[in-house]
């Protein structure tokens, strides 16, 4: 009987204690934050004053016309559907806290696609200032970052013709690859590199307004040295592997007109080599090419025509190397290509003797390139079109 009770009252103690615990998964978002009580920052903007303050602009959006599915300068439904305010403050925080002041909502950074980094502070040095954004819980760390040649405000207030907001043509671009893509971890683990270099796009504003992705910056230590085109940044991102999106045009030999290629895929590895004192990065390529626009009378289905374009294909690849490792090797002296952890990881005795001073060191290395192209498919015609059979070369 005793034994009864007992255990009757711990199964009533096991139920009160299930219904009590019950009761605290049913308070519901106690932390709820409603949409229209935040502001959300789509983009950020860097830039530095002559009193060596920081300039920190923001793109917030405007839920209401945003939700409407409009498309076209920077409006939707007749209204904007952003707004770009800026503060100047000490340090990045100091800014942003002046900036609030300025927000009836609180300021949220969850959504923050883009960081923009105005040319004067990216010369001056940008360390200190990223580092925020790697140490605060706030903006994401997957954020893509570029350096404009100007102001970064005027990136964020540029209107795009197609997209809602400048900061989702930016993101686009960078998911797109049309050149660097590079997020605040990337830059981050650049600076903190065996190098100690780093490289970002160059994003510019036209004339007439609209933004574009032109070239790259090139970072010595936190500080941008200069910048490559976007034909040599092309040779950049062979040598980096992180080519994806390129188009080659060559004029063949004896040719009047021009071939225009369309990069299928692309591998490329990096083989250090030290003998006798000498440094030496093989730089090899494999690269594979459809065509795409063949204004010649050449037949491509000529395996000994194939052959010499695909032989042109490498040399102009080569070249674009070249042209990029002249720039970085001997005008800038730094080292964005990986050559760095390479030489580590192969050789990390010989390696310790010249971390200090890589920037002496990089411009000595003797590059040899082997790429090798090959042309997979000729299009959707295999013999030139509105050309008389006749004329047709390599029939």
């Amino acid at each position: 009987m005793m034994n009864t009770i007992s255990l009757t009252k711990a199964v009533k103690l096991m139920l009160t204690f299930s219904i009590c615990s019950s009761t605290l998964l049913l308070a519901g978002c106690w932390d709820r934050v409603e949409i229209n009580n935040i502001g959300i920052v789509l983009a950020a903007g860097l830039d530095k004053t002559a009193e060596d303050k920081i300039v920190l602009s923001v793109q917030i959006a405007i839920p209401e016309a945003m939700g409407g599915g409009q498309m076209g300068g920077g409006q939707g439904g007749g209204g904007k559907t952003m707004i770009v305010e800026k503060a100047t403050g000490t340090t990045i925080f100091d800014a942003m806290s002046l900036l609030q002041e300025k927000f009836s909502r609180r300021i949220f950074w969850g959504h923050n696609q883009v960081i923009i980094i105005g040319e004067k502070l990216a010369k001056e040095g940008i360390q200190k200032h990223i580092d925020f954004f790697a140490r605060s819980p706030d903006p994401p760390i997957r954020a893509y970052t570029f350096v404009t040649d100007g102001k970064a405000i005027d990136v964020l207030k540029d209107n795009p013709d197609l997209e809602k907001s400048s900061a989702e043509f930016a993101r686009d671009l960078a998911n797109l690859k049309v050149g660097m893509s590079v997020t605040v971890k990337d830059l981050l683990q650049m600076l903190s590199g065996e190098a100690g270099a780093a490289a970002l796009p160059l994003i510019e504003v036209g004339k007439k307004g609209g933004l574009s992705v032109n070239g790259t910056a090139v970072f010595k230590k936190d500080k941008m040295v200069g910048g490559i085109d976007d034909k040599v940044t092309r040779g950049l991102l062979w040598v980096r592997n992180e080519i994806e999106l390129s188009a080659v045009t060559v004029r063949p030999n004896g040719a009047k007109d021009h071939i225009s290629f369309n990069l299928l895929r692309s591998r490329t590895k990096l083989i250090p080599k030290i003998e006798n004192g000498n440094w030496k990065m093989t730089v090899k390529i494999v690269t594979e090419d459809d065509v795409v626009d063949n204004e010649t009378k050449l037949n491509l289905m000529n395996p000994r025509i194939v052959k010499k374009l695909e032989r042109q294909l490498e040399q102009e690849i080569e070249q674009r190397i070249r042209i990029m490792l002249e720039q970085l090797q001997n005008e800038m002296e730094t080292d964005i290509l990986g050559f760095a952890e390479a030489f580590h990881r192969q050789y990390p005795d010989q390696w310790s003797n010249v971390k200090d001073h890589w920037g002496e060191k990089f411009p000595e290395i003797e590059v040899e390139i082997k790429s090798k192209a090959y042309i997979r498919r000729p299009g959707m015609s295999t013999s030139p079109q509105g050309v008389p059979e006749k004329e047709v070369i390599g029939n």
